[in-house]
């Protein structure tokens, strides 16, 4: 549950009038880092606390700090904000192109809490099929739908918080928190490119505020931006054998590997406030919707199986239109006696002469093809509430409904079964997923005065119902057939992405309750302690109880001693005990056709699936902040459990004669599956970490010179895990593939209308399973690539005029870094590791040029 219920706040609230809600319309002075007095809702929930006067470590980033940078996307700006939060490019990943996984602390999407203005915020529809070891099977939330104009201020809490707000607080809370203007207003156009030339991105955004009545307030804001497509990739081995053979039409490069194209990214955001002499009431919500167009693997015209040949490529697959019973087609050699391709001249002329109900796909695609993958995603969201004052009690009642809806499409494909009777334009809509979320909030809190504590007890109540519900739509038509050539061996659905048949469609829905209490005592002015207990009962698998104990200690005034221990949980989504999908993933030396099923489907409780259990988990941490003048050191040591961690099995093997029973069992998709993969509890894990946050306000070179320096030094180990779920190459993936050191140290000037930032980025040393091959050792046929450190550097200058015209250019990564070249480029075309930390496009310029009025 996610409403930050706080006394303290409340009487601020209250006693604000409808001057004060307004922000100063006069030009800004420049995004600034916040102060040390600036207050985050994160952390109690009875009292807002600054960074330094916290028990527990938060990140507080002004909205100006937020997007003062050349990143447009919510999580690239948070990437470079805040150390322990990693997120890579995902160039073909289906659908996690559409909603990128980010982890926080090392641990999955769905494991950070996702907040807007203390009210938790929906998940995204989107299951990461392919998340490369840490984020496989997570459903976590879409932070890139809120525009970075819209947002006062970001909270990060970097601590374990599901007894104070629920299920997935694992890792931590993210609280964006809108802004609220009753006048004024701003308008902004930012353009920028990457230094190869592609990638061109325009924005567009705006806001205004409004009076509501005389003591409320209407605040709008718009953004629309356009991402072009960009590509790092060479050609690819069997593409260019294909070529030297004589194939035509077969692309230079075959496969791009880049980021995908984003179209109409249209995000709306309105906050609405009013007071009364009794009742405050709010309203906020957001619309926002984008096209993603992304790449795919390439289909080699000579060895793809179940389209081009089932044999490894060393004959050609040709169907009977007349059916498998009518006899067979003549067969036609692609490779001679020594594993050579055969010229495309011999192999076209074997083709022209095929009798006429004789097929191959070698007659109109003879280049192969490579699919492009994307969708329409929309996102929509609404909160009301009221609160007020009770006699002592301060009340907040609230209801929010949320929705997340990913369309997908995938084009210049086939559904092979179907042979020449393909849809126009050879584009298929595979369907879509769509994930709806309803709360209801009531939470109560008050001041008690004691003998026994300095200031008074700080109480709150609270209770919560909550109903989600995950929907499969399905597919077109020619997305899901089961065509006349399936028998034959060709395969099945669209290729690449199988269309969600009828048979799996549906709507799964989950409900859920919770209580909570949280107590918080200034025992004497040093010492601080803080409990919560959380009750919560799901009608799927029962009840669970977590809670949380905080102490701080105020050595002097400059120094202070923080802990926590708490026990967390998350609950299995519907859409991770429903989904059923088919993908073609790289299986080490050619495409393979793999199945992800919900646990109680046939297929997959044959290779042993349980139905799914909460994952449970223990967060302890210990630090100190010291505060002096403007200085503000913190530091925090944390060490995070978790049991039976959520996510997608292994690949298991479907051999013929499974094959065969599964489909007279009713299974008919199961005729083209190789392979099998499943969601299950199956492994534990310990995160162990430290978070060093330091920063100086200084007056140096004639202005304000603010220092930061921010590092996180994050490993995770699996201490436990089933070895018929996950293999060793899996559990290397989740120890190793992320940077165990990761930092930033930023240097933020303002004089008169001038400012500069610099900001020089850390990232350690990591790994990265190339293709997901799953296998270590290169001897063994794995692809593994070990990337070293890099220090990326941004830089930023601007004018903020007192017409209130600012501009601003600068460049992320000024210095073009980019990670080593790919050892294994020639296995798919990637021209640098494709999961590197800080991305592989190099450097990007900018400049933005806005009015605020």
């Amino acid at each position: 549950m996610a409403s930050a219920v706080h006394v303290a706040l409340a009487a601020t609230l209250l006693a604000t009038s409808s001057v004060a809600l307004a922000q100063d319309s006069t030009p800004p002075a420049a995004p600034e880092a916040s102060t040390l007095d600036t207050v985050s809702v994160l952390g109690s929930r009875t009292k807002p606390r600054t960074v330094s006067s916290s028990a527990v470590p938060i990140d507080i980033i002004s909205g100006d700090e937020f997007r003062n940078q050349g990143a447009t996307d919510a999580l690239d700006q948070l990437r470079v904000l805040v150390p322990s939060f990693n997120v890579s490019t995902i160039p073909i990943d289906d659908a996690a192109s559409l909603v990128r996984p980010a982890n926080l602390r090392g641990l999955p999407p769905d494991n950070t809490l996702l907040l807007v203005n203390g009210k938790r915020f929906h998940r995204a529809a989107v299951i990461t099929f392919l998340g490369h070891g840490l984020s496989d099977g997570a459903q976590g939330p879409d932070l890139s739908v809120f525009p970075s104009l819209a947002l006062e201020q970001v909270d990060v809490l970097r601590d374990g918080a599901a007894a104070q707000y629920g299920s997935d607080a694992i890792a931590g809370v993210i609280n964006f928190g809108l802004k609220k203007l009753r006048e004024g207003g701003s308008a902004e156009v930012f353009t920028g490119k990457y230094y190869e030339g592609d990638g061109l991105t325009t924005q567009y955004s705006a806001q205004i505020g409004l009076p509501l009545t005389a003591r409320g307030f209407a605040t709008l804001t718009a953004e629309w931006r356009k991402a072009d497509d960009t590509s790092r990739s060479v050609q690819r081995d069997d593409a260019a054998a294909a070529i030297a053979a004589g194939y035509p039409g077969v692309g230079q490069p075959a496969q791009v590997w880049g980021s995908p194209q984003v179209d109409n990214d249209l995000k709306l955001v309105a906050n609405l406030g009013l007071t009364t002499d009794a009742v405050d009431f709010y309203l906020f919500g957001n619309y926002a919707k984008r096209d993603v167009d992304g790449g795919f693997y390439f289909r080699d015209p000579t060895a793809r199986s179940g389209v081009y040949s089932n044999d490894g490529g060393d004959s050609l697959l040709v169907g009977n239109l007349n059916g498998a019973g009518a006899g067979a087609c003549p067969g036609i050699a692609l490779r001679d006696g020594a594993g050579n391709l055969l010229p495309y001249s011999s192999v076209s002329g074997a083709v022209a002469a095929l009798p006429s109900n004789c097929y191959t796909f070698l007659s109109s695609l003879p280049g192969g093809f490579t699919p492009r993958f994307g969708g329409s995603l929309e996102d929509m969201s609404l909160v009301a509430g009221a609160k007020g004052l009770w006699g002592d009690w301060y009340w907040d009642v609230s209801g929010s409904w949320g929705r997340n809806d990913i369309d997908f499409i995938i084009y210049n494909t086939v559904n092979a079964s179907l042979g020449p009777d393909q849809p126009e334009g050879l584009r298929f809509h595979p369907g879509g997923n769509t994930q709806t979320e309803k709360n209801l909030n009531v939470d109560v809190s008050r001041d008690i005065a004691t003998s026994f504590t300095s200031q008074p007890l700080r109480l709150a109540l609270g209770a919560e119902w909550r109903e989600e519900s995950f929907k499969i739509s399905p597919g077109d038509g020619p997305s899901t057939a089961i065509g006349p050539l399936t028998s034959q061996g060709f395969a099945l659905g669209s290729n690449g992405f199988n269309g969600f048949s009828s048979r799996t469609a549906g709507t799964f829905d989950r409900r859920n309750w919770a209580a909570y209490a949280d107590l918080e005592a200034q025992l004497t002015e040093r010492v601080l302690l803080a409990g919560a207990v959380r009750y919560e009962d799901y009608d799927s698998f029962g009840s669970t109880t977590t809670g949380k104990l905080t102490a701080r200690f105020d050595v002097n005034e400059q120094f202070a001693l923080r802990g926590a221990f708490n026990t967390g949980f998350r609950a299995p989504t519907p859409g991770q005990a429903n989904i059923s999908q088919i993908s073609t993933v790289f299986g080490g030396t050619a495409l393979e056709d793999i199945a992800t099923l919900p646990p109680t489907n046939a297929i997959a409780q044959l290779k042993g699936a349980q139905p799914l259990t909460p994952e449970k988990s223990r967060n302890a941490s210990l630090g100190a902040v010291w505060t002096h003048g403007d200085w503000l050191v913190t530091l925090d040591g944390y060490q995070i459990k978790v049991k039976d961690r959520i996510a997608l099995s292994t690949s298991f093997v479907v051999t013929p004669e499974e094959r065969a029973a599964l489909v007279l069992g009713g299974n008919p998709e199961a005729a083209s599956i190789s392979q099998v993969t499943y969601f299950g509890n199956a492994f534990d894990t310990t995160t162990t970490g430290v978070d060093l946050v330091t920063s100086y306000k200084s007056n140096h070179f004639g202005g304000t010179t603010t220092y930061s320096l921010a590092a996180n030094w994050n490993r995770t180990e699996v201490d436990r895990y089933d070895t018929d779920f996950i293999d060793a190459a899996r559990v290397y993936k989740l120890e190793k593939s992320l940077p165990r050191t990761k930092g930033y140290f930023s240097i933020h000037h303002q004089r008169k209308v001038f400012h500069a930032n610099l900001r020089l980025n850390y990232y350690g040393s990591w790994y990265e399973d190339h293709l997901d091959s799953g296998v270590i050792s290169a001897a063994d046929g794995g692809l593994p690539i070990y990337g070293g450190s890099a220090l990326i550097v941004d830089a930023d200058v601007g004018w903020t005029f007192d017409s209130g015209l600012y501009v601003s250019v600068g460049a992320q990564n000024l210095f073009d870094r980019v990670p080593s070249k790919n050892p294994w480029s020639g296995v798919a075309g990637a021209e640098y590791p494709v999961h590197s930390p800080y991305g592989f496009n190099g450097g990007f310029y900018y400049a933005r040029v806005g009015w605020k009025f």
